[in-house]
């Protein structure tokens, strides 16, 4: 992802991340930089639970890059 510009980064995330929150969510983390912990108490998730969303959010975005 180092290779991409955030607005890339962004442009991936709304073209194969279908879920709203899932979208902020990993925009937050990828884009801002946000920490796991304060994304879990912004969002009112778990940080075990926001780990995943991201995890999963990552491989999508992976298996479509070049």
């Amino acid at each position: 992802m180092k290779d991409y510009s955030n607005s890339e980064i962004s442009a991936l995330i709304d073209e194969y991340i279908h879920s709203e929150r899932d979208r902020a969510i990993l925009k937050r983390r990828l884009i801002d930089g946000i920490l796991y912990e304060d994304l879990a108490e912004e969002f009112n998730l778990s940080v075990r639970h926001t780990k995943t969303i991201v995890y999963r959010g990552q491989e999508q975005l992976f298996k479509r890059l070049p």
